[in-house]
């Protein structure tokens, strides 16, 4: 595969991980790279992003974290998601039964450049996910997250092929593509996207599922 940016085992500097919440940072702490805790939303994600990327020199910067998947991924509780894109998928509006995305609005996320809030991963991903055993696809950023099967359905046929909801993916990319430095979505499968029923959340096993990815990349990263 050719590559704008270096593959894994050449990275020359620092990666950087934003996750959500302390709860996934702990498990995260040991690993060789720098942990950055920015809070739940794509907001708080980006933000938190751009401050660390003034700070220092990175590579790559990485959201990671759990997720739920969509009933099409066949994707279950303890699997792993890597992205092919990183999508900002509830910028828009609703036109009757139709979603407009901002590419059918003509408008932008870029003051200066047409850009529809769907971020391209870092090069190395489809590489990474190979050796992690991970599935491949586009990883969703919503504000809010889905609650019935109806709302699963609808983000699934808007963006077909999509694996996982997440909350924080797309600002993490955001921030970097500003910042010129490639970013990168790995999510572990906590429970399937639709009807919320906590006690059926496998989060011990998507925060596995999230370490091993993190583990399989800094292995080939590490200085």
């Amino acid at each position: 595969m050719s590559s704008g940016f270096p593959l894994p085992s050449a990275l020359p500097g620092r990666v950087l991980i934003v996750v959500a919440t302390a709860a996934e940072a702990e498990r995260l702490r040991d690993l060789p790279a720098q942990v950055v805790v920015s809070g739940v939303g794509p907001v708080a994600a980006a933000l938190a992003t751009a401050a660390a990327l003034r700070s220092g020199a990175y590579s790559l910067a990485v959201s990671a974290g759990i997720a739920g998947a969509y009933p099409g991924s066949g994707l279950a509780p303890g699997d792993l998601a890597v992205s092919s894109r990183m999508i900002h998928a509830d910028l828009g509006t609703q036109d009757g039964e139709r979603w407009l995305g901002l590419e059918h609005l003509g408008l932008s996320v870029c003051p200066d450049t047409s850009h529809f809030g769907h971020f391209a991963a870092w090069d190395g991903a489809a590489d990474l996910a190979q050796r992690a055993g991970a599935a491949l696809g586009p990883l969703l950023t919503l504000s809010t997250v889905s609650a019935s099967t109806a709302e699963a359905a609808a983000w699934e046929t808007r963006f077909p092929g999509a694996l996982t909801e997440g909350m924080e993916g797309a600002g993490v990319a955001h921030a970097a593509l500003l910042a010129g430095v490639p970013a990168l979505e790995l999510r572990g499968v906590s429970n399937p996207v639709g009807p919320r029923d906590r006690a059926s959340w496998r989060i011990g096993e998507a925060l596995a599922a999230t370490r091993r990815g993190l583990e399989t990349l800094l292995g080939a990263t590490k200085q």
